[in-house]
């Protein structure tokens, strides 16, 4: 593959993530009955709505950033791993009639961000090497 072919592969997967993290924004802050119900029944409601709405803005922006994608992927990556838990313990995979189109995002952003962070393995074995030798 080349360099070329990787960073097109590379946007795809950074645009996609990035645009279901902030068409979901809306919804969250606005309050709208469906995240209300969500965050209701986790018993996460207001704080958890408007703080994960709040991460999945860090991440979409850290996404877009060409020298930020690595940590941006990683904190969607929790984000929707914690999503993802929600709903196969506590939320169903249909959510309100929804067909299951909020766990298929959740799938789609993990999936996304597991291949940009496998992308870009090498900045991150890099940054964890220098993070090792400051506190050892």
């Amino acid at each position: 593959m080349t360099t070329k072919q990787k960073n097109l592969i590379g946007w795809i997967f950074r645009i996609a993530a990035a645009a279901i993290l902030l068409q979901t924004l809306f919804y969250k802050f606005t309050a709208a009955p469906e995240s209300v119900y969500i965050f209701s029944t986790l018993g996460m409601e207001p704080w958890g709505r408007v703080g994960i709405g709040a991460m999945e803005l860090v991440a979409s922006v850290l996404l877009i950033i060409p020298g930020a994608t690595v940590f941006g992927a990683g904190l969607a990556i929790g984000l929707m791993s914690g999503a993802i838990f929600f709903h196969l313990t506590k939320l169903g995979l249909v959510v309100q009639n929804d067909s299951g189109l909020l766990f298929a995002y959740a799938c789609t952003v993990l999936f996304c961000c597991s291949v940009l962070v496998f992308m870009d393995k090498a900045k991150l074995f890099f940054i964890i090497m220098k993070l090792k030798k400051k506190l050892f």
